[in-house]
Formats: C-alpha cells, structure tokens, sequence
C-alpha cells in the first residue's frame, strides 16, 4: 500500500488553508511559472518525488498596517496587566537559568 492515498489534494488546516495541491518535482519545474501565478493567487502545494511528499510551497502573508489608534481601541477594554504576576508565570514555565545557546 503506498504511504499516501492517490488523491491529489491534501489537507493542510494548520496553515489556515482547506487543500493543498499535489504536485511532482518535474511539475514544479516545468510549470514554474503558472505556479508562481496560483502562490500569488493563494494556492498551496505538495511537492512530491517519485509520489513521495518532500515539501510545501504556500504563499508569503502579506503583513497588515494596523494605526495605532486601532490597536488601542482593540485593547480598551482588556485588564490590566501585573508585571510581577506575568514573570512569575513565565519564569515557572521556562527555566530563567538555563544558560543561552550560543
């Protein structure tokens, strides 16, 4: 039994998107260019090699200009935040003295 089903879309719900399309290696570089068109369109890809998924081309988010003043009116309501409070959980979630990688 192959180790994927024969469809050609996959799922791909952690990226916000429904569906992915599969394509093969030699797809991706014959077509380049209609497939640079459907990532600016959106689309997403699988790419296999020899029906094997090696990896997936999904479109750059565009970043959003949020004012300021939006941002504000977004948090108007929200609570206070206690510093001292927030440290102590953060420091119970994660070490503070584990030395840092270099």
């Amino acid at each position: 039994m192959p180790p994927h089903p024969p469809s050609r879309w996959r799922s791909t719900a952690c990226y916000g998107r429904t569906m992915s399309r599969e394509i093969s290696q030699r797809e991706l570089r014959n077509e380049s260019g209609e497939i640079m068109r459907q990532l600016d369109g959106g689309e997403t890809f699988v790419v296999t090699r020899h029906g094997v998924p090696v990896g997936e081309l999904l479109p750059l988010r565009t970043r959003r200009f949020v004012p300021a003043e939006a941002a504000l009116e977004v948090f108007r309501d929200a609570p206070p935040v206690d510093l001292t409070s927030l440290r102590r959980d953060l420091d119970a979630l994660a070490d503070p003295s584990a030395t840092p990688r270099a």
